[in-house]
């Protein structure tokens, strides 16, 4: 008996791959990611490929981006040596990141980060960019839970406070101009020359 196979179109197990990928990735940490999960280990082959040993599948380059994203911890070794190249992915991703969209690092920014190279300043720097990034990470997380929590109400609610709010404000205005005007002293009347 012939069984008909649907062929998989590439763009289609790229998709599969990547919520492989993902699902994986939740199922390790439990939906929250915790220092008792192991690290994930990718391997690059010789050819450049990436083998994700937690889904057991080839990844891509876009796929590792993603599992930063994500928040998963990994570490990316080479397959025979067993060496570490997680830093050399990553400094592959940004430069992927860099040449394909809209940059973060500006030339001049580049050109000083690269001055610092053999500088007696090198360790502090690295120590003072990594400072800053946390400093920046946690005012942004501030800002979003601002944002949040005054975005978290509804577009109507929103509208009703502040309706309320302008009808209160014009009622006292109202009472202020009534008393203001009650208070005075009357005019005498005006009488017309005769």
């Amino acid at each position: 008996m012939l069984r008909s196979i649907s062929p998989v179109v590439p763009a289609e197990r790229a998709v599969a791959r990547t919520a492989a990928v993902r699902h994986a990735g939740r199922q390790a940490s439990g939906g929250v990611h915790s220092s008792m999960a192991a690290t994930r280990i990718i391997k690059k082959y010789p050819n450049r490929r990436l083998y994700d040993t937690e889904i057991s599948s080839y990844i891509t380059i876009e796929d590792v981006r993603q599992l930063i994203v994500d928040g998963e911890e990994f570490e990316v070794r080479d397959a025979k040596t067993g060496s570490d190249l997680t830093r050399s992915v990553l400094l592959q991703i940004i430069s992927d990141q860099e040449q394909d969209g809209e940059p973060l690092l500006s030339t001049q920014l580049l050109s000083q980060i690269i001055r610092f190279y053999g500088d007696s300043m090198q360790g502090f720097m690295g120590n003072y960019l990594e400072r800053s990034m946390q400093l920046f990470l946690e005012q942004q997380a501030q800002f979003r839970n601002q944002m949040g929590s005054l975005l978290g109400q509804t577009p109507w609610t929103m509208m009703n406070q502040l309706t309320e709010r302008n009808m209160e404000m014009w009622q006292e205005f109202q009472r202020n101009l009534g008393a203001g005007l009650g208070n005075r002293p009357q005019d005498p009347p005006k009488t017309r020359p005769r």
